[in-house]
């Protein structure tokens, strides 16, 4: 499987999320933290652990 992470440096945080659901936000002091921190909560929602998570879609746009 592959996904792409969202993310932004704030101060000494990684805060982002997974793409197709931006609403799970969750952060790491390292980039490798925050993919951990992220993969378990995709973890819990393909487990069924979050039952009102949604998925996103992605249109994609050429500029």
């Amino acid at each position: 499987m592959k996904t792409c992470i969202i993310y932004r440096k704030e101060n000494e945080w990684y805060v982002g999320h997974i793409q197709e659901y931006p609403d799970y936000e969750s952060q790491g002091t390292t980039l490798e933290e925050l993919k951990k921190n992220l993969l378990e909560i995709y973890n819990d929602i393909k487990e069924g652990l979050v039952p009102d998570a949604k998925p996103s879609q992605v249109l994609e746009l050429v500029v």
